[in-house]
């Protein structure tokens, strides 16, 4: 302790003994040393950067996308001269590295840099496989890639060649995929039938009765043609869907309309059906019309023009006649004659034949068509239910009528008939009504259940009503109670006037019996001694007298003034 009170008094004489100007460089020394103890100490304490990877990202494009993707993270990245990415510690490193590899953020590697290494010892068998294991490498990036797509694993097999066809092995692959959260790339066939097309075209030889896609679970997903019952579902499920979708537009703006015009009260719900025929149907049709022969003349006044139903193309003619008796020769005598039994009934018969028969084949003006149908509406459903209008019954005082049960009563009017028939047209014209699909229109005025409506209405008016009556006494009390109050206040003002005045009257009189009793010791020439306080007021009283002669305006304001407070 004694040292430092010897180093502090030498320090202290030394700091006394010493000028200005080294005053000023010891100053400074010790600000100089503090500054760079100051650096030191915010460098050591800064963290040291930490590779991401331990290689450089060389592509500028996919080093961009990192960085950008660590910006969005909060993570503050450097890179290096060399396009080594650093980040603050290596926990951040871990981080990142597991969020960048999982969204193949990183650039592929050269799937064919394996064949680019050339030895003496390097097999047919080697290349083979170098090959196989590049292309294998090269479709599972570009796979994983896809849309929806977290991560791929594919195997190819390719087999040996074979000298005949026949024995030949086919080339088959088998791909596992596994799908980002929220995708639907298993389920959604277009999807999966573009990476199968991808894959086939990728691998020579390749048919698609060899290729199994199966999911992370290891169901099969491209099983297309297992897969045609759940394809009818999901059409089915989107037909319904689109039909659904029509009827609510549909719905929307009918009910729109109707409560447009009676309110949203009176039209709540309207129910609609549409039926639709999903399927599509091949229509061939064909028709003849008649061959213009010759057009019109133009600016006749008349049609001059011919038209025929067919023209001629071909014209067959057969005759045939017979005239006399029919005889057939029978040949040798003694010889059976050859003649059918059929021709031998009519064997010397006397007839008349004359036939003849024309064959015309024309050419008409005939046109075929085809037409596929698409899915066509059916039968339209529309019910709708509008409720009548409810007044309140009110008396003389235009005040509503209580009835029996405590409630307010009220006078329901039904829809008129006619306004009724008006809402059917106008839905009518709305859904385009046709008798020939045997459309249905419902319009119906059926009572609403307003029981709960109807009991907060009757509580609401009945809370009214006592907040009225509960306004009105309270201001009726404070009526009362101000009237109170001014009486009171003017009984107190009386009575204190009347003590005043009584006051008055007795100092009037005092002074009075005062005066008199100086008056009379004056003229018997007594000695009169005065008080101080008597002095004073007598002064105090001449002064007044004295202002009111000279300012006897002032006096009477000032007296107004206190009769209007009396």
């Amino acid at each position: 302790m004694d040292r430092i009170k010897k180093l502090l008094a030498a320090v202290k004489g030394l700091w006394s003994k010493s000028t200005m100007l080294q005053r000023s460089i010891l100053a400074g020394i010790v600000i100089v040393v503090i500054a760079g103890i100051g650096a030191l100490v915010s460098v050591s304490s800064s963290p040291v950067p930490v590779n991401l990877f331990s290689t450089p990202v060389r592509d500028e494009a996919a080093r961009d996308r990192i960085v950008t993707r660590l910006d969005q993270e909060g993570v503050r990245a450097t890179v290096t001269a060399t396009g080594i990415i650093q980040v603050d510690d290596q926990r951040t490193a871990r981080r990142m590295r597991a969020l960048i590899d999982r969204e193949r953020l990183l650039p592929a590697e050269d799937p064919w840099a394996i064949a680019d290494v050339e030895r003496w010892t390097l097999t047919d068998f080697e290349r083979n496989v170098n090959r196989q294991r590049a292309i294998e490498r090269q479709l599972t990036d570009r796979i994983s890639r896809f849309e929806g797509v977290a991560n791929a694993e594919l195997m190819i097999v390719l087999p040996k060649d074979s000298l005949f066809t026949s024995l030949q092995n086919p080339v088959s692959v088998s791909l596992s995929i596994t799908p980002r959260p929220g995708s639907d790339i298993t389920e959604n066939r277009k999807k999966i039938e573009g990476i199968q097309s991808y894959i086939k075209s990728a691998i020579e030889g390749l048919r698609d009765e060899n290729i199994i896609i199966t999911d992370h679970q290891g169901f099969l997903i491209n099983d297309f043609e297992g897969m045609a019952e759940f394809d009818r579902i999901t059409n089915i499920a989107r037909q319904q869907k689109e039909l659904q979708k029509l009827e609510e537009n549909l719905r929307k703006k009918i009910l729109t309309s109707l409560q447009s015009t009676f309110g949203n009260d009176r039209v709540r719900e309207l129910d609609i059906r549409i039926e639709m025929d999903m399927s599509e149907v091949t229509v061939a049709s064909e028709e003849v019309s008649p061959i213009m022969m010759r057009e019109r003349t133009p600016g006749l006044a008349y049609d001059d023009s011919i038209r025929v139903e067919s023209i001629p193309r071909s014209v067959e003619e057969s005759r045939t006649s017979w005239e006399g008796i029919g005889h057939f020769p029978e040949g040798p005598p003694g010889v059976e004659g050859q003649v059918p039994p059929v021709y031998g009934d009519t064997n010397n018969v006397f007839g008349k034949v004359n036939q003849e028969t024309l064959r015309q084949n024309n050419e008409l003006n005939k046109r075929t068509t085809q037409e596929i149908r698409s899915p066509q509406m059916g039968r339209r459903t529309v019910s709708v239910n509008i409720d009548g209008t409810w007044q309140k019954r009110f008396n003389e005082k235009r005040e509503p009528v209580i009835g029996e049960n405590n409630s307010i009563e009220r006078i329901y009017t039904p829809v008129p008939d006619s306004l009724l028939r008006e809402v059917d047209d106008l839905i009518r014209g709305a859904i385009g009504f046709s008798a020939a699909r045997q459309d249905s229109v419902t319009v119906r005025n059926i009572q609403f259940d307003r029981t709960f409506q109807f009991a907060e209405e009757d509580a609401a008016y009945f809370k009214q009503k006592q907040f009225e009556f509960t306004i009105t006494i309270f201001l009726i009390g404070v009526a009362v109670l101000l009237v109170g109050l001014i009486v009171v206040r003017a009984i107190t003002r009386a009575i204190e006037r009347k003590k005043r005045l009584e006051a008055e009257e007795r100092a009037r009189r005092e002074e009075l019996l005062r005066q008199q009793a100086l008056l009379q010791a004056e003229e018997e020439g007594m000695d009169v001694s005065i008080s101080v306080e008597e002095r004073s007021r007598l002064e105090l009283q001449e002064a007044v007298a004295n202002m009111t002669k000279e300012h006897p305006e002032d006096a009477a304001q000032l007296i107004r003034t206190w009769l209007s407070e009396d």
